[in-house]
């Protein structure tokens, strides 16, 4: 076992009503790059957390670097040399980046804490990653992939000689995303494994030199990369054959004017955005991390209050004080972090869909439970959401399935104008092929789509058109038709057009 880094072997893990792994045995070569890969709820993510000391197994055993080990905490498991990226992110959001870094061994001289050398060591962890950002900061005032490149920091600096990374480039730009491949290239170099989740496939053909896919918390295969094809690896992620990715959607050309910004401006985050949004239209959305696609989105859910210009909505000039103003008008919003802004955690699958339509749902201030039930569990199983049932929290289900609740919420409230910040972020092809159908499917049906996404392949072919924003300004409107993403790379860096 001396050239196998992990090995598991009978791993079996339960929580409640949820049977995460069955019997998983699989071995992983040290200095590699081997992927997990699998659906939503097929135990990748599990697995990455046995290994790190987060779970403890129910049976079955592990062994690191040929001795069996049981991890009592992420402690143990990080002095064995084990680090992991977390999909979920978590911080202390009211400290800065420097202390989140430093957690658990803060910089000391002469007994006293010394802050100036943890701004130092701070500043070198992320230098490793390629990132500059000032440490001082506090996590709480980061984007969602300014936190996901700390976490990432955090992870690669503590000297781990495994390092699990789950879904690391979910919420990163196209240029964030190649400088990881960097560093993972990097750390091979170190003879660093690493372990590598991802339901991106053209990720896993790039960095990865071994395939494992899981299924319903069973190992199904374990492949060489080089000996695989795509289409032979969706065909064991989901158990079915999937022609493509992203479905060849035709719709009618769109309708009337649903929703127009004029000179919208934020300070600080984004200024005189103007276009229009018609009905049955998927509009684009494209930018670097920081460009202000999501605080775009935010004001246009009345979430901002300090922004200015005109806004039109059924052509009529409205003023969105809150979201309960922008959902009475029919517009919805699925947040790039659905963590933190988009599900009750501690609530069921069935009151999270119900929370943008109780007004419709209530007679005298009271919810009607049967018709609350009956509208639930339409949108749950047309989204085909996979939890023990509709009853079950929501906090216990995977990514992707806590995104179809979010999803579903708003096919609840017939929304017109659909803002989708990250839709696929975090979630297996299969799904990713069905919340694609999806929007095809609404955009016939006329729903008006603001689409924004960090996969430009998902961009380019889901959208009518694209908007291209680049620190805090609409820079270019291209056509889908003339798009490409060479094209849009150079527009959102500000490169000149390739000759």
């Amino acid at each position: 076992m001396t050239d196998v880094a992990v090995r598991f072997e009978g791993i079996t893990k339960t929580f409640p009503g949820v049977v995460a792994l069955s019997d998983v045995t699989l071995e992983i070569a040290a200095g590699s790059c081997h992927a997990l890969c699998g659906e939503n709820g097929a135990g990748k993510s599990t697995l990455g957390k046995i290994l790190a000391g987060i779970y403890r197994p129910d049976e079955g055993r592990l062994f690191v670097r040929g001795l069996e080990q049981r991890f009592p905490s992420p402690h143990d498991a990080l002095t064995a040399g084990i680090g992991i990226v977390h999909q979920e992110l978590a911080f202390c959001n009211n400290l800065s980046v420097a202390e989140n870094l430093c957690l658990g061994a803060l910089p000391t001289r002469k007994g006293l804490f010394a802050p100036n050398e943890m701004i130092r060591v701070a500043s070198e962890k992320l230098a490793e990653i390629g990132s500059t950002m000032d440490v001082r900061r506090p996590v709480g005032e980061l984007t969602v992939a300014q936190q996901q490149l700390v976490q990432i920091a955090s992870a690669v600096s503590g000297g781990a000689r495994i390092i699990v990374f789950d879904e690391p480039t979910s919420s990163l730009s196209e240029v964030e995303t190649q400088r990881l491949y960097d560093l993972i290239t990097r750390l091979r170099e170190r003879g660093v494994t690493c372990i590598y989740v991802s339901h991106r496939m053209p990720e896993i053909f790039h960095l990865c030199d071994t395939v494992s896919v899981l299924r319903d918390g069973r190992h199904i295969a374990t492949r060489q990369v080089a000996d695989v094809s795509q289409a032979e690896l969706v065909q064991l992620v989901i158990g079915r054959s999937l022609s493509e990715y992203f479905p060849d959607l035709t719709r009618a050309g769109p309708g009337e004017e649903v929703i127009r910004v004029a000179e919208l401006s934020s300070p600080g985050k984004f200024e005189r955005i103007s276009f229009s949004l018609r009905a049955g239209e998927v509009v684009g959305l494209a930018g670097l991390v920081g460009a202000g696609r999501s605080e775009l989105a935010s004001a246009l859910f009345g979430l901002d209050r300090s922004v200015t210009g005109t806004l039109w909505i059924g052509g009529r000039a409205v003023r969105l004080h809150s979201p309960r103003d922008a959902i009475k008008l029919g517009v919805g919003l699925v947040p790039e972090d659905r963590k933190r802004q988009g599900i009750v955690p501690s609530a069921s699958s069935l009151h999270n869909i119900s929370l943008a339509t109780l007004e419709r749902l209530a007679r005298l201030t009271w919810v009607r439970r049967a018709i609350e039930r009956v509208q639930g569990r339409t949108f749950f199983d047309r989204l085909r959401v996979r939890a023990p049932h509709i009853d079950a929290i929501v906090a216990g289900l995977s990514g992707g399935n806590q995104q179809k609740v979010v999803l579903a919420r708003w096919l609840a409230a017939r929304s017109r104008v659909l803002i989708l910040d990250e839709p696929t972020r975090g979630v297996d092809v299969g799904a990713k092929a069905e919340i694609h159908a999806l929007i095809g499917e609404l955009a016939a049906q006329g729903t008006a789509i603001l689409l924004i996404s960090s996969e430009l392949p998902e961009i380019l072919s889901l959208s009518d058109r694209i908007l291209v924003l680049r620190e805090g300004r609409l820079v270019g409107e291209i056509a889908r038709r003339e798009a490409t993403q060479e094209g849009l790379l150079r527009l959102m860096a500000g490169l000149p057009a390739a000759a």
